[in-house]
């Protein structure tokens, strides 16, 4: 495998890391207006994404960065083309950022609900906005011979893309409510399980439209047929058992199985666009891939050196975090968020 083929496998790692363990921060945000009943319930959920929610996003830096470093021309042409989704994103998780610091700054309750709204259109939007944006790049956008995008309306917003962005928003909602029924006890948690099995439903018929529209609308199952149906079942697979195992309340595997559903479908996003990063719907000649987007080799090397000596740091620091606070969280404690 050569560098930068290997640097586009660390990349849709990364992709795969933030959205598996970002993907149940942005579900529980969503949970704070459609489950939690009152402030208090609500501070509760927070409370239970506290210790995670900045490093989690972190993954999300690292990705953008990767491919700064690893692809100057994959970065050039996505962050000035989506520069408006992109400005979005990073909107959302700034306002959702400060609203967990800012919510209880003040003993008032319009303040309170003020920033627990910020909460959960910061936790909704940017889900919908990168499923958006990857399912968009998967069918294809007008990029030129030169690498420049433009792109119209109807590039970006589509019927493919919508839904995209549309699934990808209900599993990270799916993955926050088994999240959910992992770290709290009592009421919240019999409802978070109570809706998760209900959304599950929904999931699983939002892939089905989603596969059969990728099926149509992109070429992903006639360069990567074998790969990508494997996944499809894979995918499946996972929320199945995660159907299960939340009726039969076993809910570290319900969290686990929709944390792989998640990753796995990420994994197929990446899957179809290998050898490709960006796919031109004006002539395949244009499509900028991991060998024409690519930097040198030096570059690459001296960054597989850095990445390799620094990530087991990364891992063990984020493994670490995750066991200190793997207890549950009730409104006995002291609630900091």
């Amino acid at each position: 495998m050569e560098l930068n083929e290997l640097w586009f496998v660390l990349i849709a790692v990364l992709f795969i890391g933030f959205f598996f363990l970002e993907g149940f921060d942005f579900g529980v945000g969503m949970s704070t207006r459609l489950l939690a009943r009152t402030q208090k319930e609500r501070t509760i959920m927070v409370n239970t994404i506290g210790p995670f929610w900045d490093a989690n996003e972190v993954w999300l830096l690292t990705g953008g960065g990767a491919i700064f470093a690893a692809f100057p021309h994959w970065y050039a042409t996505m962050f000035s083309g989506y520069y408006l989704p992109l400005l979005a994103v990073l909107l959302c998780l700034i306002g959702r950022g400060v609203s967990f610091e800012f919510r209880r700054k003040v003993d008032n309750p319009r303040w309170t609900n003020t920033w627990d709204w910020v909460i959960f259109f910061g936790s909704l939007l940017p889900p919908f906005l990168l499923g958006v944006l990857f399912t968009s790049m998967l069918r294809g956008m007008p990029i030129k011979a030169d690498m420049n995008m433009n792109a119209g309306f109807t590039d970006f917003i589509n019927i493919y893309s919508l839904w995209g962005g549309l699934t990808v928003t209900l599993l990270c909602f799916l993955h926050g409510l088994n999240f959910l029924t992992l770290k709290t006890v009592g009421e919240i948690r019999q409802r978070a399980a109570a809706l998760a099995k209900k959304v599950v439903l929904a999931v699983l018929g939002a892939l089905v439209v989603f596969v059969a529209l990728s099926w149509g609308m992109t070429d992903i199952f006639k360069v990567r047929l074998v790969t990508e149906l494997v996944l499809v079942v894979l995918i499946v697979l996972a929320y199945g058992v995660s159907s299960v195992s939340i009726i039969k309340k076993q809910e570290g595997l319900a969290f686990t199985m929709s944390g792989l559903g998640l990753a796995f479908t990420v994994l197929a996003i990446f899957a179809g666009l290998f050898p490709r990063v960006m796919v031109s719907s004006i002539n395949k000649a244009f499509d900028l891939t991991v060998y024409n987007a690519s930097s040198g080799p030096y570059s690459l090397k001296i960054m597989t050196i850095v990445a390799l000596t620094i990530l087991p740091f990364v891992l063990g620091y984020t493994i670490w975090s995750y066991y200190v606070f793997r207890k549950r969280v009730t409104d006995k404690e002291h609630l900091t968020y």
